[in-house]
């Protein structure tokens, strides 16, 4: 690696529910870009099953990149992530899911962007959601790209396709890490980095594949992940992301969609509204 293209870490969690060859498919996506990983940060959240384990263990085995750290129960995600961070050896970290797939010249593209823009925090990019099984493309989830716009999405959305950012660690760390927060995680991560002035970006790009499916839709509704959802707004305010009028629009849009709206109308809404808007700010 040089000045262009440092070393860099990927930081994935696997759980008990990852389905094999969807996490073989992540691996070889991540380990075949135009820019490798100097290492792939796995962390094996909680027992899983042995055709998984086997999967694992055999990449570790073909691939000195990748580690592996399995947890005796298990954390969650926000945990997961946590303790995967304080693992990574690099100062940029990649984001990965087990299931989604990279485009092949995708830390390429952001090691680009961090030399271009020294005081970038966090870089993400924008993703092709596809059917799980079949990879047919679903819709194209674009968010804003410049910093400007992000905060200003921040206030009523998260600002980044999770899976696809890359962030300097000694900063996320001085943010408070990853936490447990249902669903969120990632979310609450960025409120914290917001409020202490990190610099955002998104790329225009599409980054990654993202698999998807009903059962999605579902989890993204009903009174937990609403409660989850006030949580963050508390803390939104508490922080001064938002002001009040904005907290009480973003608990009625929410309670509306989370609550109130049957999955399939859910469904129907993030796939041809939210996700078809092009953000070019």
């Amino acid at each position: 690696m040089n000045a262009i293209n440092p070393s860099f870490s990927v930081l994935m969690s696997v759980y008990a529910k990852d389905q094999p060859v969807w996490v073989a498919a992540a691996l070889d996506s991540v380990l075949t870009n135009t820019v490798c990983p100097a290492e792939v940060v796995v962390v094996v959240d909680g027992p899983i099953p042995e055709d998984l384990q086997e999967v694992l263990s055999r990449y570790a085995r073909q691939y000195a990149q990748i580690k592996l750290f399995p947890l005796e129960t298990n954390k969650g995600l926000g945990l997961a992530l946590q303790i995967g961070l304080q693992q990574c050896s690099y100062e940029l970290v990649a984001r990965m899911d087990a299931d989604d797939i990279s485009l092949p010249d995708r830390f390429e593209k952001q090691l680009a962007q961090f030399a271009k823009e020294p005081n970038l925090a966090v870089l993400g990019g924008t993703i092709e959601e596809v059917e799980a099984q079949s990879l047919q493309s679903v819709a194209i989830r674009r968010l804003p790209y410049t910093d400007a716009g992000c905060k200003k999405f921040l206030k009523t959305r998260c600002p980044f396709n999770h899976m696809t950012v890359m962030f300097k660690k000694s900063l996320i760390l001085q943010a408070g890490n990853y936490q447990s927060f249902h669903l969120m995680e990632d979310y609450y991560l960025w409120v914290r980095c917001a409020a202490k002035g990190y610099v955002f970006g998104n790329l225009p790009d599409i980054v990654l594949r993202a698999r998807v499916n009903a059962a999605m839709y579902g989890r993204r509704g009903g009174w937990k992940y609403f409660k989850s959802n006030l949580a963050l707004q508390n803390e939104m305010l508490k922080r001064g992301i938002i002001s009040f009028p904005y907290y009480l629009f973003n608990i009625l849009i929410r309670f509306s969609v989370q609550v109130l709206m049957p999955p399939s109308v859910r469904q129907w809404l993030y796939q041809s509204i939210l996700r078809a808007k092009r953000m070019d700010v």
